[in-house]
């Protein structure tokens, strides 16, 4: 056979070299149960019977598309123009990989380079990178590249942060000489993290909009930050309040980590997804991943090549800033080309259109009884307080065909406060029935 070669004498000998009697010795310390297990599966099946079986089982699931949809918290339903999957799925960007070969990868380094330019832009900082694999593992990076700069231990983290991002950043800085500051997730609105800043700490990582779709000034904490030398980072889960929001940049982030699949890159059942990495210019050679640039070549001509490759692969180990094997090339492709679409104008008219959206269904679903909306400022999320365990709720209203959100109590389980909470979210793609559906169904479930 093609893919596996070799013959029974050149297994014999290859068992006599290790000094082993057979194949199946080699497995002796796993369990006789664990090397053969039995699994309740028919033993075969044509290729028509298990796509009718797997295709009944799909149909099982309520899918974004088929009924009104108000989920997020960190990942968000929003209509993609089918000329980005026309264009990614040009033979030239799918078969291109990393580009360590500036000569043959001109097209592929051009579009990172783009792509960097509108991230740094929309987060209003001086340089991105090409992207990292998503917003947590992003958060976490941006902490890594914080302890660098100021050669600090501390990091402290809002608990308006999403728990995802939170358990990520802990878990990347578990076995490092690091100490975690994590207050309680913030309920209220009421956080004030500037007073656990000191001498000791690298940065402070709050979210924007946050966890539970508050908008705050950053400027204040940034201040306080840099006054005690420690870095702001601001994390972003929902890209296109980039759109309408002034930047984490001109508010004083140094860092903004972020999540981008909300341009380009449909939900697709939890995946792909894109991190987004802006920062300061002077902090460029502590950024993880890498950076292409623009360069002139012998004849003065415009070209691209690799700027920056910090991972351990380009340069000494110890030197290196991350161990980020890649960055999510075509992810990011699709995000530039549907940022490239919008320009400028139509992604604020994006923006705004989502902010409108938000408001009008928090404006409906504030005057239902035995529901309230939390919020003094939001963007296309907000929260809602029910008079009963959301869970449930949510579960009656899947029932009736309304997705209606995700409970808060999903991610912070374990905490009292959360159970009555519901994030509720808007896009451009919630139409005036989507909202009247969920109004209805949410009056008839508190009753």
């Amino acid at each position: 056979m093609r893919y596996l070669p070799l013959t029974e004498s050149d297994r014999r000998a290859m068992l006599a070299a290790i000094g082993v009697p057979s194949v199946d010795s080699l497995f002796r310390d796993v369990p006789e149960t664990a090397r053969d297990p039995v699994f309740d599966l028919p033993d075969h099946a044509g290729e028509i019977e298990v796509e009718r079986d797997l295709g009944a089982l799909a149909a099982q699931n309520l899918a974004a598309g088929s009924a009104p949809f108000f989920l997020g918290a960190g990942a968000y339903r929003h209509h993609v123009p089918a000329s980005v999957d026309a264009l990614i799925q040009r033979g030239e960007f799918l078969t291109s990989y990393t580009p360590y070969q500036p000569e043959i990868s001109q097209g592929t380094l051009q579009a990172l380079f783009e792509f960097q330019t509108q991230v740094a832009l929309i987060a209003g900082l001086d340089v991105a990178n090409a992207s990292m694999y998503d917003g947590a593992t992003a958060c976490l990076e941006a902490v890594g590249m914080a302890r660098r700069v100021t050669r600090r231990r501390r990091v402290v983290v809002s608990g308006a942060l999403h728990p995802q991002y939170r358990e990520v950043t802990g878990t990347g800085l578990r076995f490092l000489d690091a100490e975690l500051d994590c207050p309680a997730p913030d309920f209220d609105g009421t956080e004030s993290l500037a007073g656990r800043i000191d001498q000791d700490t690298a940065c402070v990582v709050v979210q924007y909009p946050d966890f539970f779709g508050r908008v705050r000034d950053l400027a204040p904490l940034a201040g306080a930050c840099h006054a005690a030398g420690a870095l702001l980072i601001a994390v972003v889960t929902e890209a296109v309040a980039l759109g309408a929001l002034e930047s984490p940049g001109e508010m004083g982030a140094d860092i903004v980590a972020a999540e981008g699949k909300s341009l380009g890159n449909p939900l697709t059942f939890g995946g792909p997804y894109v991190g987004l990495f802006a920062c300061r210019d002077r902090h460029v050679r502590q950024m993880p991943g890498r950076l292409a640039g623009e360069a002139l070549d012998a004849d003065g001509r415009r070209g691209w090549v690799l700027t920056l490759a910090t991972r351990e692969q380009h340069i000494r180990r110890e030197k290196s800033t991350s161990n980020i094997c890649t960055n999510s090339g075509l992810c990011a492709l699709a995000f530039a080309i549907h940022l490239s679409l919008l320009g400028e104008a139509g992604f604020t008219r994006l923006a705004r259109l989502n902010h409108a959206r938000a408001v009008a269904l928090a404006e409906r679903l504030d005057a239902v009884p035995g529901a309230a909306v939390v919020n003094q400022s939001f963007f296309n999320e907000f929260t809602l307080r029910l008079d009963r365990p959301a869970a449930g709720v949510v579960d009656a209203l899947a029932a009736r065909g309304v997705l209606a959100g995700v409970p808060v109590s999903r991610l912070l389980p374990g905490e009292a406060d959360a159970a009555p909470l519901l994030l509720v979210a808007a896009t451009e793609t919630v139409s005036e029935d989507d909202m009247a559906a969920l109004e209805a169904a949410l009056r008839e479930a508190l009753r």
